[in-house]
């Protein structure tokens, strides 16, 4: 009896031993963005992960979920979760649909991800198919500066011109907006919450009217709202960059330096009548 009371044990002990979650998804809330992005990443991922929703609870622990479950690797989707992850040392952490991840100055060694924003070549190439010279954008310095320190970088190989004017009080948009006429061929919008309000997005659509400037943003969303083009993510395929980032640190065993990478797809999106009427062209 007690040899097969031992011998159960052994096996469950095996059996829980097996299914203990290697990794822990953190998920900054419910949406169908991080849906997407999981799914992609399960079709890559075979690990066995545990799913904790912070918007679920009122507080949760993740360094001791970690250290009890013994957890090898975080996936953080979305900046709450990567603002949760951060604190931990001792595991990679890889951080997806986050704006942090394409705007912090630096980040520990095990924090790293896919970023949030596309390459820059992604937005210069649509600006230069779209015959612009120069392209406005306002900006937060304290929250998207470093990516439009790349942009700058880079826009000069596409022979186009930056036009950027800082922002840190977002009802100085419209002031701001006011310099930019006769200035640029286009207007850009980042995903920038001092610049990027419901009441700035009037504004940006206004000036585009009235100085027959595209609006080129971030989210085909808001093509309804008179924007003219758009390069929206591809969720699913993130999901599937953050799996084979997992899958391949999984393998190497051993913590080593997590690596931010940009998404590799985006998808155009435009504005048909928007184009016709302002006489542009978006290919």
């Amino acid at each position: 009896m007690r040899v097969l009371i031992l011998f159960i044990a052994l096996t469950w002990f095996h059996v829980a031993s097996s299914l203990a979650a290697e990794v822990l998804i953190l998920q900054s809330s419910r949406s169908p963005g991080y849906n997407e992005a999981l799914r992609g990443f399960h079709s890559v991922s075979k690990a066995n992960a545990r799913t904790v929703v912070l918007s679920d609870y009122a507080e949760v622990d993740v360094e001791r979920i970690v250290k009890e479950e013994r957890i090898r690797l975080v996936v953080a989707l979305g900046d709450k979760a990567v603002v949760a992850a951060t604190p931990l040392r001792d595991v990679p952490v890889v951080a997806l649909l986050a704006l942090s991840q394409s705007c912090r100055k630096t980040s520990p060694d095990n924090v790293g991800g896919i970023a949030m924003l596309p390459a820059p070549e992604r937005y210069l190439k649509l600006f230069a198919s779209m015959g612009v010279k120069r392209f406005g954008v306002l900006y937060d310095p304290t929250k998207t500066g470093r990516y439009l320190k790349r942009i700058e970088h880079e826009s000069k190989q596409f022979g186009l011109n930056l036009v950027s004017e800082p922002v840190t009080d977002s009802r100085d948009i419209q002031a701001k907006l006011e310099k930019m006429k006769g200035s640029v061929d286009v207007l850009w919008m980042l995903p920038d919450s001092t610049v990027f309000t419901t009441v700035n997005l009037e504004a940006f659509i206004l000036f585009s009217m009235e100085q027959r400037v595209p609006v080129v943003t971030f989210s085909s969303h808001y093509l309804k709202n008179g924007v003219a083009a758009a390069l929206d993510l591809d969720y699913f395929d993130i999901g599937i960059q953050a799996g084979e980032m997992t899958v391949s640190m999984l393998n190497s065993g051993g913590i080593r330096k997590v690596p931010s990478v940009d998404p590799r797809k985006t998808i155009l999106h435009a504005n048909e009548s928007v184009i016709r009427k302002l006489g542009i062209r978006v290919p």
